[in-house]
C-alpha cells in the first residue's frame, strides 16, 4: 500500500484536516515557498533540506491524535524519504482542569510516542495556548473578562474605533506596513513579507484567511489576520500602530473577533500561543481564557541515532548563533 502522495485530492485530504496547517491549501502554499510536501492518509508533511548535508527532516504539525499504526506508517516514509526525523506537534489539546481520565489518555498517548521510538524535541509552536469558548453568550464572555479589558473595550467603543471585515487589496497592503511597524518596534523575529504575500493569496481564496480592521476617523489603527477552519477561530498575525494607542483598539479588535467567530457559528477561538510573562499573553489573558496544553513536540526518528544526535548538537548551535546575532541586528520583515 502506497503510504503518500505528491498530489492526493483536496476534499479528501480536508476532511481529515484538524487545523489550517494541515489542509490541501496549506500544503500548496509550502510547495510555493520550496518545500516538497508529502499527502498522507494522516495529513501533510512538509520536508525540509539540511543545508551541505543529503539529509533532510520532517515537520508534521497540528496532525492528529497518534496511533502505533500512524507512527509505524510515519518511520516507512522517513526511511524511503532520507529522513533524519519527522517532527510531531499534534494538534491534541487538554483543559488545566481536564478530569483524570483525560489526564490519563495524556499519559496514554505519550507512552505510544515513546514506544515508537520518538524523543521530546525542540518546540516550533508553543506548548501551551488559550481558548475561548465562543458557545457561551456574550453576556457570560464580558462577565469572565479582566475588569481592565472591559474599560479598555468600551474606552475604545465611547471614542470611535470600529472594527470591520475587510479583505480589501488596499487594507492587505496595510496589514503589511503594520506588521512591518510592529516587528520593528517590538523587536521580534517574523515571517517575511514575502511568506505573507504568498500565504494571503493563497488561504484567502480558500477563505480559511481573513482580515479584521481597527480603524478610526480616516485612519487604520490595527489589522488582524484570522483563520478560519471547521468550527474554529484561529488569531496567529496581527500589526497594529503606536499612533492613538490610549483608544485601546486591539482590546476592542480582540472582542469584536470574539463576536465575529460567533456570528459565523464557530465554537472556538483559538488565540495562537501563549508564553507566560511575555506581553502579548497578559494581554490575551485579560479575556478569561482557557489555558489549553497540548501533547508536545515530538522527533520520530527515522534514521540512526547518532545521526540525530549530531543534528540536535547543530540545532543548539545554530540557536545559541542566532540569539548571539539578535543582540546586535534588528529583526527584518
Amino acid at each position: 500500500m502506497k503510504l503518500y502522495n505528491n498530489f492526493m485530492d483536496s476534499k479528501k485530504l480536508n476532511k481529515i484536516a484538524q487545523h489550517p496547517l494541515q489542509t490541501w491549501e496549506w500544503g500548496e502554499f509550502r510547495r510555493k515557498t520550496g518545500n516538497e510536501v508529502l499527502e498522507t492518509k494522516y495529513g501533510i508533511i512538509t520536508i525540509h533540506k539540511l543545508p551541505f548535508t543529503n539529509y533532510k527532516l520532517g515537520m508534521f504539525l497540528k496532525g492528529p491524535e497518534p496511533t502505533s499504526e500512524m507512527l509505524h506508517d510515519l518511520k516507512e516514509i522517513g526511511k524511503k524519504n532520507n529522513l533524519i526525523f519527522i517532527k510531531l506537534e499534534p494538534a491534541v489539546g487538554f483543559h488545566s482542569d481536564v478530569p483524570l481520565e483525560h489526564k490519563h489518555s495524556q499519559e496514554h498517548l505519550i507512552s505510544i510516542l515513546k514506544e515508537a521510538g520518538a524523543l521530546p524535541g525542540k518546540t516550533f509552536f508553543t506548548p501551551t495556548t488559550f481558548w475561548i469558548d465562543l458557545t457561551k453568550s456574550e453576556e457570560d464572555l464580558l462577565k469572565g473578562f479582566n475588569s481592565k479589558t472591559r474599560y479598555n473595550i468600551r474606552l475604545a467603543q465611547r471614542k470611535g474605533v470600529k472594527i470591520s471585515e475587510d479583505n480589501s487589496d488596499k487594507t492587505f497592503e496595510e496589514f503589511i506596513k503594520l506588521m512591518r511597524e510592529t516587528v520593528e518596534r517590538q523587536r521580534f523575529y517574523a515571517h517575511s513579507e514575502k511568506y505573507h504575500r504568498l500565504l494571503w493569496k493563497i488561504l484567502h481564496k480558500a477563505k480559511i484567511a481573513r482580515l479584521l480592521k481597527a480603524t478610526y476617523e480616516n485612519g487604520t489603527l490595527a489589522v488582524w489576520e484570522v483563520f478560519v477552519w471547521k468550527d474554529f477561530l484561529y488569531y496567529p498575525y496581527g500589526g497594529s500602530t503606536e499612533k492613538y494607542k490610549n483608544l485601546m483598539a486591539t482590546n476592542l479588535m480582540l472582542w469584536e473577533a470574539i463576536k465575529y467567530g460567533k456570528k459565523n457559528k464557530l465554537n472556538t477561538f483559538d488565540l495562537w500561543g501563549r508564553e507566560p510573562g511575555k506581553g502579548f499573553t497578559r494581554f490575551k489573558e485579560g479575556y478569561n481564557p482557557e489555558v489549553v496544553e497540548f501533547l508536545g513536540s515530538w522527533d520520530l526518528i527515522t534514521s540512526s541515532l547518532p545521526i540525530y544526535n549530531i543534528y540536535r548538537l547543530a540545532e543548539a548551535a545554530r540557536w545559541r548563533m542566532l540569539r548571539l546575532k539578535s543582540k546586535f541586528s534588528k529583526p527584518s520583515f
